[in-house]
């Protein structure tokens, strides 16, 4: 009554035999041709729209064209796991992934790194900070349309992909991403300025006020009653009125016009925005 759960194992033991020897096989076939092959061609691929690196600076990289070009050498000779390494060590490239096909083409996919703000320190050094928060240098191919970041700033650069050492350009990546992140401030946010005690200026577009920022702690809060003080103030006396708007504290915003104070307290329903000419009553609701 044993033998036929014996006789199943055996089967299965004689199929999987089979199958690794027809794998075996089928590798030593493409080992084989693979010996034999030429590379015909390089194919490059570089998505999205911003380009640090481009086709021509990747075939000068990998020597395609030229005396030691890729193209007519056999595919087992060369190594491919060395191309992406130097890929790789290109400051503009996040990633790298190079592979050969069985038509006698070499593949090659590239990532480049994203950055989301340009930062000009106090030293007058000149660099991006990209989406990980990394250091990277300018590029003389290409000019990101990016947040830029000047004034009183201390992080400093040599010139490769370093992480960032200081508070405050930890805070101004968390800010410069927490804009990034948002189409409205995105699209609003040009500039950011680091005042001489440490704290966060931002420039508008639209508009010519000094918006104060602080730190960067509750981003999204601040740049909720920012929202509200937009949507709420701002059409009644336009965009020309304020020349100061404090964001920095946690449940309300401070307006400046002239020499006068308009304070908006966030977390009540009736505020009154006053000036020296003229008083407004605007009802703010609900900021949180």
């Amino acid at each position: 009554m044993f033998k036929k759960p014996i006789w199943k194992h055996v089967a299965f033991g004689l199929i999987w035999a089979v199958c690794l020897s027809g794998l075996f096989v089928l590798m030593s076939f493409i080992g084989i041709k693979k010996a034999s092959m030429l590379c015909k061609e390089v194919k490059i691929y570089i998505p999205g729209n911003q380009y640090f690196v481009d086709r021509q600076e990747i075939n000068s990289i990998l020597h395609v064209g030229g005396k030691n070009t890729l193209v007519g050498k056999n595919l087992d000779q060369i190594n491919i796991h060395q191309l992406e390494k130097t890929l790789q060590a290109n400051p503009f490239i996040e990633f790298a992934k190079v592979y050969t096909d069985m038509d006698g083409v070499i593949n090659v996919e590239v990532r480049q790194r994203q950055p989301i703000l340009r930062v000009i320190n106090r030293f007058g050094q000149d660099f991006y900070i990209d989406q990980y928060g990394l250091k990277i240098p300018l590029s003389a191919n290409f000019t990101a349309p990016v947040l830029v970041a000047t004034g009183n700033i201390d992080e400093i650069f040599i010139n490769r992909v370093d992480t960032l050492h200081t508070a405050l350009g930890k805070a101004l990546f968390k800010t410069a991403d927490f804009i990034s992140r948002d189409s409205l401030w995105d699209a609003q946010i040009e500039q950011i300025t680091v005042a001489q005690n440490q704290e966060i200026e931002l420039t508008p577009r639209v508009g010519n006020q000094r918006i104060l920022l602080g730190t960067a702690d509750s981003l999204d809060n601040k740049f909720k009653n920012l929202l509200i003080f937009y949507q709420k103030a701002i059409p009644k006396v336009g965009w020309g009125a304020y020349k100061v708007i404090n964001i920095k504290y946690a449940n309300q915003v401070v307006a400046i016009k002239s020499d006068s104070l308009l304070k908006v307290e966030a977390a009540s329903p009736k505020k009154i925005l006053q000036d020296t000419n003229h008083i407004i009553q605007d009802t703010i609701q609900n900021i949180h």
